[in-house]
C-alpha cells in the first residue's frame, strides 16, 4: 500500500515538473544540454534588450518567466571568453558589458587569486566594460526579464561578485540613426 501511494505521488510530481519545464524560467543541468550548444542555437534569436549573464556559483536561480539558467562545468574565464567571442562574431548584435563594481574593491587578503581573476576579466572584456553595483544590475536584469529573454550561465567559480552581464544591442542600427528616424516620423 505504501509503495502504491508513493508511486502515485511520484507520478503526480513528475507530471507537474514536466509541465513546468516548458516555461522559460528553467534551469538546465549539464546532462540536459551542453551550454555551448544551447548558446549557439539561441544566439541568432536574441536581439537588442536581451541579456546573457555569466556568473559564479552562488548566483541565485532567478524565477522570472523570461529567464533561463544553464550550468557550465567549466572555468569562469573560459565560459566568459567563449560567450564574448560568440557575441562579437554575431552579425546582428553587440554587447554593452558590465561587471560587478564590488569586484574592484575585493583585496587579495579577502580572496586570494582575485587579482589574477580581475586581470583575466579585463583581458577578455576590454576597457569598454563598465563597473556597476551588483544590485543595480540585478534590478535591470529583473526588469528586462519581464519582457525579454535572459540567459544566465552559472559556472563553478567560488569568488564573490564574479558576474559579467552582456546587455545585447542591435549591431546594424545605432542611436543617432534612430533619433534621425524618430525626427522624420514625428515631424513629417
Amino acid at each position: 500500500m505504501f509503495l502504491g501511494k508513493f508511486l502515485a505521488v511520484l507520478a503526480v510530481g513528475l507530471t507537474v515538473l514536466s509541465s513546468c519545464s516548458t516555461t522559460n524560467n528553467q534551469a538546465k543541468s549539464p546532462g540536459d544540454e551542453d551550454w555551448n550548444v544551447f548558446l549557439e542555437d539561441v544566439l541568432p534569436m536574441l536581439g537588442h534588450r536581451n541579456w546573457i549573464v555569466i556568473t559564479d556559483m552562488a548566483y541565485p536561480l532567478q524565477s522570472g518567466q523570461g529567464i533561463t539558467t544553464l550550468y557550465a562545468d567549466e572555468p569562469y574565464l573560459e565560459v566568459l571568453k567563449t560567450v564574448n567571442e560568440k557575441v562579437k562574431a554575431a552579425p546582428h548584435v553587440f554587447a554593452h558589458v558590465y561587471n560587478d563594481k564590488e569586484l574592484e574593491y575585493i583585496t587579495e587578503e579577502m580572496v586570494p587569486g582575485i587579482g589574477e581573476l580581475r586581470s583575466g576579466i579585463r583581458s577578455i572584456c576590454g576597457p569598454e566594460a563598465q563597473s556597476v553595483m551588483h544590485e543595480e544590475l540585478i534590478s535591470r536584469l529583473d526588469e528586462a526579464g519581464k519582457l525579454f529573454s535572459v540567459l544566465i550561465i552559472k559556472t563553478p567559480q567560488t569568488i564573490p561578485y564574479t558576474t559579467t552581464f552582456f546587455e545585447l544591442d542591435c549591431a546594424y542600427w545605432d542611436a543617432s540613426r534612430q533619433a534621425a528616424l524618430d525626427d522624420l516620423v514625428n515631424h513629417p
